[in-house]
């Protein structure tokens, strides 16, 4: 089934809106770069290299050279020691020295291991447990354990577990035995107690100071500090989305006197009565506008005209896509002649099943049904490679092994790195690596600039305006 027309006021809109972040094709990005940066000239190979591959040829030698050579010249930028890449520096470190190998490794489970050691703690000397034993050592050894944890000194806590299990207070009590056993012999113990060995190391340290330099770590108070601010920012940009979109809806009802036959609604969440698994796919939509569809069973529904997903920056839209392919596909699913209720800020809308299903993946089906909104300025220069292809590309093990010569001070040899482009050309994982020209400019093609559409929005209902209405 297909989707009905689009209203001529929504069709004009979406022509209209200007398209600040739209990439030229491949054709025209290379005519106007003469003297590209290696990203881009890694974009360029690897769109040529795709494009050859469509039409059935082998990519040649010289298309071969050329990325190997702007894969070298990557790597080199990405190690200078003042404007390089901190993260890729770390991931070369980890891939030439056990030690910082071991350190990531235990790092990874260390979070988990953190909590469960301070609920096994808190079972047994909770602040508020220990007010409640009498005045003298097994007090104060329960007050060193509960300071151990909550400073993280593992091998400190290790030390105190054995003079609890000595008391006969402890003896006598085989919860708190069982829990101190469980504690000291445990896994999580011994990995924190290794990770905090390891943190002593030279290498280590210096694996932690690149992670620093790249960004706060994971659950520090300034991963969350930056963590609040995108969060406002996102809801700032989807509070703009959904203004342009009231807007728009009442210009669609303006055309209709009598009728409120559009609306919008916000925070959309898909219910899992839908038949398809929702895993991995975009499960909530930022902005949505609908249209008044027939009864579906006799329950009044609405059709989807337009989703709209808010996003603080190109690159967030970039990453986000796969996850909203994914959830149009899950949306496709719904059987047609079913209505389903949706959960959203404005309360529960029941939508017509027939309207989601003819909801499709290809160009044409994305054009006319989503778009991105934003309100970062566009760039002068557009990058051209995705940061998620440009990490893929230096974290290949040739890529690191690359970089181990150069931080050797070995003779690091461009023609070394020809095993990426073999993957890259050969193994499925890669295919997002080759294709990612094209998405780039799917996702940028239908990414708009907020002030663009109220001003798209305005523009076209200023042109076809119903008689007797004005423009706000």
């Amino acid at each position: 089934m297909s989707l009905p027309p689009l209203p001529p006021l929504l069709d004009e809109t979406l022509r209209a809106v200007t398209r600040r972040y739209r990439l030229p094709s491949i054709t025209a990005a290379s005519a106007q770069t003469q003297r590209p940066s290696p990203a881009t000239a890694l974009a360029l190979a690897i769109e040529q290299a795709r494009a050859a591959m469509v039409h059935g040829e082998v990519p040649g030698e010289a298309l071969k050279r050329a990325f190997v050579e702007a894969l070298a010249r990557m790597v080199h930028q990405a190690m200078r020691a003042e404007s390089g890449d901190p993260a890729f520096q770390a991931m070369v470190l980890r891939h030439r020295a056990a030690q910082v190998r071991e350190y990531a490794s235990l790092s990874a489970h260390a979070d988990r291991d953190r909590r469960l050691i301070h609920a096994t703690v808190n079972a047994i000397a909770h602040p508020a447990r220990q007010q409640r034993t009498l005045p003298g050592r097994q007090r104060e050894a329960l007050a060193q354990l509960h300071a151990s944890a909550s400073s993280a000194s593992w091998t400190e806590l290790y030390d105190t577990v054995p003079r609890l299990l000595d008391m006969p207070e402890i003896a006598n009590e085989p919860q708190f035995e069982r829990g101190l056993t469980r504690l000291v012999d445990g896994p999580e113990l011994q990995r924190l107690r290794r990770l905090e060995a390891l943190a002593a190391d030279e290498l280590v340290r210096q694996y932690v100071s690149l992670w620093d330099r790249h960004g706060p770590r994971s659950g520090s108070s300034t991963a969350a500090a930056q963590g609040s601010v995108s969060q406002q920012r996102g809801a700032a940009v989807e509070a703009l989305a959904a203004q342009a979109l009231e807007a728009l809806a009442r210009r669609l009802n303006e055309t209709q006197p009598g009728l409120a036959s559009y609306r919008v609604v916000t925070s959309m969440r898909v219910p899992a009565s839908i038949p398809a698994s929702p895993e991995r796919a975009k499960s909530e939509w930022d902005v949505v506008l609908l249209r008044h569809a027939e009864a579906v069973h006799e329950t009044a529904a609405w059709d989807v005209c337009l989703l709209v997903e808010a996003k603080a920056s190109v690159d967030a839209a970039t990453t986000d896509f796969p996850r909203l392919l994914r959830g149009l596909r899950l949306l496709a699913h719904a059987q047609q002649h079913v209505a389903y209720s949706f959960e959203t800020q404005q309360g529960p809308v029941s939508l017509n099943g027939a309207s989601l299903s003819a909801l499709t993946t290809d160009e044409a089906g994305l054009t006319r049904a989503v778009l991105y909104c934003s309100d970062a300025p566009a760039e002068a220069t557009p990058r051209l490679l995705s940061a998620a292809s440009r990490m893929q590309l230096l974290s290949a093990d040739a890529s690191l092994e690359f970089a181990s010569s150069l931080t050797d001070k070995q003779h690091a040899d461009s023609r070394d790195l020809e095993p990426v482009w073999h993957q890259l050309l050969e193994s499925p994982r890669w295919a997002a690596v080759l294709n990612q020209y094209p998405m780039l400019r799917q996702v940028r093609g239908l990414m708009v600039h907020t002030e663009d559409l109220v001003a798209a929005i305005n523009g076209t209902a200023q042109n076809g305006r119903p008689p007797g209405h004005s423009v706000e």
